[in-house]
């Protein structure tokens, strides 16, 4: 784990807020995987022009390596990333997803407030920016989530495959 200085500009995050921020957006992302796993796999691999990652396979993987790949730099641990080939079929890009939710959600757990909301005092390996604090990056990663989640729901439409509502879960 790395070494936390004091408490961010930013302000304080509590750790059930980012929990639960997190845990709606694995719900949304869960809506929108299983309503791809709907639609042609031929159609999923379509390159669609006007988005930097060309096809929704492209942006789901996206989506998941980002997640994987920002916590792990937050522990300090080696990521490769992920090529297309490493996850097939829906099913493990879903099984995936599970697995990657379950582990950042265990990793925010293992923070006290303090870890949580403490700037960086190392920049892990190949990084750049500003240091910020876990929470501060849990946050991005969410928002991040969700952008390329709205995109993926633009392709979809232009694919003839229009979304349910991904963003407002009803309990």
């Amino acid at each position: 784990m790395l070494l936390i200085l004091g408490p961010t500009r930013w302000g304080v995050f509590t750790k059930s807020g980012i929990i639960e921020l997190h845990g709606a957006t694995h719900d949304c992302l869960e809506v929108l995987f299983r309503h791809v796993a709907t639609v042609p796999d031929n159609l999923l691999r379509e390159p669609l022009a006007g988005f930097g990652f060309p096809t929704v396979w492209k942006q789901l993987l996206h989506i998941l390596t980002v997640e994987e790949g920002w916590v792990h730099d937050l522990q300090c641990k080696p990521f490769d990333g992920w090529r297309e080939e490493d996850v097939p079929t829906m099913a493990a890009l879903l099984t995936e997803k599970h697995r990657i939710r379950d582990a950042t959600r265990a990793y925010v757990e293992r923070l006290n407030e303090t870890e949580l909301n403490a700037t960086l005092a190392k920049r892990p390996e190949g990084w750049f920016g500003q240091l910020r604090s876990p929470a501060f990056i849990l946050l991005h990663v969410i928002t991040h989530s969700f952008h390329h989640k709205g995109q993926v729901v633009a392709m979809l439409r232009a694919l003839g495959y229009p979304a349910p509502d991904t963003d407002l879960q009803r309990e």
